[in-house]
């Protein structure tokens, strides 16, 4: 059976590559396509989901802004399983943050060149949010491209979504991005941050071979 996989914003396959799964899985990676000049979402979804092959069963695995994409996915072509990782499952569960810009819309107005990744600036912001005492995020943290970061953030603040049954939801109880407080996930990952995919892969990969059989 193959497993579609999707890392969070800026991130690649690397943040997963420490999951492991049951032999008879196949992790087919997606990676973060750059987005066209004022590409619509439904259009950008469209794009990600060509590489899936649906003539067969697969499932799909998501990562935070990753998570949102494979549940969009899920619509065009039903998985037989879905599991977000450190993200949520409909626009309620968002931070008061995220809400905060969706409400402001401050993002748009925030010049492109401010979201390049490699100011130390922007990589403050980010380790703050995913895991301050972790000084190793840049090794995760790779597709820096100030267009797709600024249009993924905006995406994300302005998501709208009704939960999919069975979406099965895995957070980590510290997760400054996607509070645990405002969802009810299916399994917690004790004493973890918003990285936890790549901190606590033991604890993970435990969950997901009992999912993805």
């Amino acid at each position: 059976m193959k497993l579609y996989t999707i890392s969070g914003l800026g991130a690649d396959e690397k943040v997963l590559e420490k999951l492991t799964f049951n032999q008879n899985i196949e992790v087919v990676h997606i990676p973060w396509l750059i987005p066209n000049l004022n590409e619509d979402f439904y259009e950008y979804i469209l794009r990600m989901s060509e590489s899936i092959d649906d003539s067969e069963e697969f499932y799909l695995l998501g990562y935070s802004f990753g998570g949102i994409i494979v549940q969009e996915i899920h619509k065009l072509k039903p998985a037989k399983k879905i599991v977000i990782l450190g993200s949520i499952r409909c626009d309620a569960e968002k931070s008061r943050l995220i809400k905060a810009g969706q409400k402001t819309n401050a993002i748009k107005y925030i010049p492109t060149r401010v979201f390049n990744g490699n100011t130390t600036l922007f990589y403050s912001f980010f380790r703050k949010l995913f895991d301050p005492k972790n000084p190793r995020l840049n090794q995760y943290f790779r597709v820096k491209d100030p267009y797709y970061l600024k249009w993924s953030m905006d995406k994300v603040a302005h998501w709208k979504f009704d939960k999919i049954p069975d979406v099965i939801q895995i957070l980590a109880d510290k997760d400054i991005v996607f509070p645990i407080k405002n969802s009810q996930p299916d399994f917690v990952i004790k004493n973890a941050t918003h990285l936890f995919p790549a901190t606590k892969p033991k604890e993970v990969s435990e969950i997901l071979k009992t999912i993805f059989v």
